[in-house]
């Protein structure tokens, strides 16, 4: 039997989505475009969905893409604060921009105040980049191979190496290049905020 007090799965969040909706699987199907055998599988938690598959849910069922990472239940009751969730590359939920590869962590649990991500970056230089990003809380990026270039709004651009890592107020404008001499680098964030919605955040930067 699951614990009662066990964050909700995916498989719990779209069943609960379909049950506010008085959908049946195939209706969620044909809504969807997803098979039936691919929701039921998900709905059981013997499968995931990839990015691509979240954000055709999200358009096809005109939701939020962060309603699918966050319980919305309006269940004001304290959290037991005992809880876990075990991070693997091949379980993240994948997003490719022009400029980085994230890999987000630890999607099993709602409702995180911190927002683990493994992310290569690609990008070469600022200009490549494009304008600096800005969202709500603070980070820590840690760099697990290569060398990356911080550029931000308010100081000079700081080199950080593999084995570095930098903490920064996450609504300054910022931006991870690779530095110089390197195809690509691989760094490790975290990146949290006191406030809800910080998964909104950061989905509203992927577009």
């Amino acid at each position: 039997m699951a614990d009662r007090g066990a964050p909700p799965t995916l498989g719990t969040v779209m069943k609960s989505i379909r049950s506010r909706n008085g959908w049946t699987l195939k209706e969620m199907s044909a809504k969807s475009g997803i098979p039936v055998s691919t929701l039921s599988k998900v709905e059981h938690d013997r499968l995931t969905l990839s990015y691509d598959k979240l954000q055709q849910l999200s358009q096809r069922l005109n939701i939020r893409m962060s309603d699918l990472f966050a319980e919305d239940d309006g269940d004001t009751t304290p959290r037991v604060t005992g809880r876990r969730s075990i991070g693997t590359i091949d379980q993240a939920v994948r997003v490719t921009t022009d400029n980085y590869d994230y890999h987000y962590l630890c999607t099993d649990l709602r409702q995180k105040r911190m927002i683990p991500i493994i992310t290569r970056i690609r990008a070469h230089s600022a200009r490549e980049f494009g304008d600096l990003v800005r969202h709500q809380g603070e980070e820590f990026i840690f760099v697990l191979e290569g060398e990356v270039e911080i550029h931000t709004e308010f100081y000079d651009p700081v080199a950080l190496k593999t084995g570095q890592g930098i903490y920064l107020d996450s609504s300054m404008g910022h931006a991870y290049v690779v530095a110089e001499g390197y195809e690509e680098a691989l760094v490790l964030g975290v990146c949290s905020s006191a406030d809800d919605g910080l998964m909104d955040s950061l989905m509203s930067l992927h577009g």
